[in-house]
């Protein structure tokens, strides 16, 4: 069925900053769909938003597996015609932590393959893939926005500068992912540089999350507004570029 209601679909939406997204973007009043790789997760996190009065249903979606992406397709294309926002939240840290950036030992020689492959096809493979399949209903919608969650860790241009935030903070394989979605970001943005599309890539912050740790300075309900402001830009807002909290970051 056709909507006029905005619909949006986050991936790794059960927890974390995805269900704080998908409770803020709710009380927009915007249909969210949640995708989880647990179908069981996934509607543990829906009964959770639906008593808060929020509109929303569950999608069992690892965004790793390409037949999970075509079975989304059929979804929206079925129930709704479009797809007007699409956060490509979900995402892994493999075998190191960023719980204390400043004390992340540098591993970059000696990081298997294995870690880099794992790493690259959750965080880098599976957004581009799960987008482009999506796309023709971004296109359907009068306003479609793309929102890839990157991190402040991508950022070749703070990597770089001794005495910068992250500096010390080196996770090879995660940052690596991060810097290459945020290159997503710049060309598919391009290329949509003439449709109502807008593709930005979104660090959330050091949020309290599983995988951010404890002591990361941010909650959760902080973790998700730059999320929310991509997600919900105007006509005039920006495309290709990489922000937090309506700042933009270097890339």
């Amino acid at each position: 069925m056709a909507t006029e209601k905005k619909i949006a679909f986050i991936t790794g939406g059960n927890r974390g900053i995805g269900l704080q997204t998908a409770r803020d973007l709710g009380k927009l009043g915007i249909f969210v769909v949640i995708g989880s790789r647990d179908a069981k997760k996934g509607e543990s996190a829906v009964s959770v938003l639906r008593s808060e009065g929020i509109t929303v249903e569950s999608l069992r979606c690892d965004v790793t597996n390409p037949q999970d992406h075509q079975a989304a397709h059929e979804y929206f294309h079925r129930k709704f015609g479009k797809l007007d926002i699409l956060i490509n939240n979900a995402g892994t840290m493999i075998g190191q932590s960023a719980d204390k950036p400043g004390s992340v030992v540098n591993h970059t020689s000696t990081i298997s393959p294995q870690i880099l492959r794992q790493t690259f096809d959750a965080n880098f493979f599976a957004p581009v893939a799960l987008t482009q399949t999506l796309l023709p209903l971004i296109r359907k919608s009068p306003a479609g926005r793309i929102v890839n969650l990157s991190s402040i860790l991508g950022s070749l241009t703070l990597h770089s500068q001794p005495g910068s935030p992250i500096y010390n903070a080196k996770v090879f394989a995660y940052e690596a992912s991060k810097t290459a979605l945020n290159a997503f970001t710049v060309h598919l943005a391009h290329e949509l540089r003439d449709t109502p599309i807008k593709v930005n890539s979104a660090h959330p912050g050091w949020v309290k999350t599983d995988m951010g740790g404890s002591n990361a300075p941010m909650d959760i309900a902080d973790g998700s507004r730059t999320s929310v402001q991509l997600a919900t830009l105007p006509a005039d807002g920006p495309t290709g570029g990489f922000f937090h909290l309506g700042e933009p970051l270097p890339w």
